[in-house]
């Protein structure tokens, strides 16, 4: 590799994560409490990389940096802090402070901030805010989390049918209280009920006299405000949308949801369905030791106890291994091809159903396939097992036997791979959550019974 691509690569790999020397410098100034030089190494900083940073060091160092940042805090940090690391913040900050860092944020971000705060500290926040922002964040707060009407913002564009490409311009040239963002002016009848919306682009194109209604895309999607955000993210992603009006149960226009939330969301969602199918929680990297622990130990619980079901099968077949002591040696070759065919099934049947991808429609269908991916690749590498057992220990019956083993833990693997994600969600459970635990010991048991079982008709 030249040294232009060698220093290519490396720009690629450390694209925008922010630069060692840059940390070292910023705890420097924290460790000498130079305020004055720390601000200047955080001034030119966007939100989000002042957030990874804060993330990134140690919870004493965090205070230290809070401290001296002081009543200049951007609230727009805070929204993008990971959620343990949010808490420990908000929770360290003095009252005033933290309300004057939200008092300039979208109502949102805000819901995002204080949904989980106890009641003090969010009616703190609360009277923080402007008379209209209070309200519309109150009423946010009353619809059930995790759904549309708690991830929308209530600043909008909004314009009436009769309204021309004139009208609308002038009124955007002299209205000041426009969200800091927003892609479309939505039109909607008398009874606040969208019709359509107009991008800015086209707005902007297009000649004053001309009728909103005549250039507005008719062919749009409103989200319910009790939608899933699970929904909209899969609906902004499914119709390529940038952003969407929400209505309530009336059809009428309550707020607005544009993509940075909804890839949030999407986002978000995939890193759980990632974290789940290792058997972690919402855990992340600042995480302590104590807590961490603790959230990873019931499913090595889970584990132990699968792990104890398949040495019970072992057990069953203690007088054949003693007879035949190569058996142990080539027990764990068929369970762990058996436990990582399942896993590659598992992974794309969870990610099928996560994505709406894998439906009723096509479900059999993508069973039979999974099916036969395991037979196939179960017989490509009986032969490879079979000559290496023969070639190993000299008996070709042993080799015989790893091989038909080897054929149906693989075949089973791919089915159960498939299988128990789909039976687990029309059950009402994550597939996420629970199918790796299941599957491993479908796997496993398959596995050592009919190795050790076939091992016992043919070789005893």
């Amino acid at each position: 590799m030249s040294d232009l691509q060698s220093d290519q690569h490396d720009l690629a790999d450390n694209a925008y994560t922010l630069e060692l020397m840059l940390v070292d410098e910023i705890s420097e100034a924290v460790e000498n409490n130079d305020r004055a030089r720390l601000m200047q190494l955080i001034e030119n900083l966007h939100a989000a990389d002042i957030a990874d940073l804060l993330e990134q060091i140690s919870s004493g160092e965090r205070r230290r940096f809070l401290t001296l940042w002081g009543d200049e805090i951007d609230g727009e940090v805070l929204s993008e802090l990971s959620e343990g690391i949010r808490e420990e913040v908000i929770e360290f900050l003095p009252d005033d402070i933290l309300a004057e860092a939200v008092r300039d944020l979208e109502t949102d971000d805000v819901v995002d901030l204080i949904e989980d705060l106890e009641a003090g500290q969010k009616g703190i926040l609360l009277d923080a805010l402007e008379d209209a922002d209070r309200v519309a964040v109150e009423q946010a707060l009353t619809y059930p989390e995790e759904t549309a009407g708690r991830l929308m913002q209530r600043e909008l564009v909004m314009a009436p049918t009769h309204w021309t490409v004139g009208a609308a311009i002038d009124y955007l040239r002299v209205e000041k209280d426009l969200p800091d963002q927003f892609y479309d002016v939505v039109i909607v009848d008398p009874r606040l009920r969208p019709v359509g919306k107009v991008p800015l682009g086209r707005l902007m194109s297009s000649q004053r006299e001309i009728a909103l209604t005549k250039i507005m895309e008719d062919d749009f999607r409103t989200i319910p405000v009790l939608q899933s955000q699970e929904d909209v993210a899969y609906a902004f992603n499914q119709y390529h949308m940038v952003s969407a009006p929400v209505v309530d149960a009336d059809d009428r226009l309550v707020g607005v949801i544009t993509i940075d939330d909804a890839m949030a969301v999407l986002e978000e969602t995939n890193d759980e369905d990632i974290k789940r199918l290792a058997g972690l929680g919402d855990e992340t990297l600042a995480d302590r030791v104590i807590s961490t622990t603790r959230a990873r130990f019931p499913w090595l619980a889970v584990n132990l106890v699968t792990s104890i079901l398949a040495s019970l099968v072992i057990a069953q077949f203690a007088g054949t291994i003693e007879a035949i002591v190569a058996l142990a040696v080539l027990m764990p070759i068929v369970a762990s091809m058996g436990g990582n065919a399942g896993t590659q099934s598992l992974t794309v049947a969870v990610r099928g159903i996560a994505t709406k991808d894998l439906t009723g429609s096509n479900m059999w269908r993508v069973i039979r396939r999974e099916g036969l991916v395991g037979l196939a690749n179960g017989l490509i590498f009986a032969v490879i097992i079979g000559v290496v057992g023969y070639v190993w220990f000299g008996s070709m019956m042993l080799g015989l036997v790893l091989a038909l083993a080897m054929i149906a833990n693989l075949l089973v693997a791919g089915l159960a791979g498939v299988l128990i994600p789909i039976w687990l969600d029309k059950a009402g459970v994550d597939p996420a959550l629970a199918s790796g635990a299941f599957v491993t010991t479908v796997t496993d048991i398959v596995g050592f019974f009919a190795f050790l079982g076939l091992a016992a008709w043919m070789l005893l």
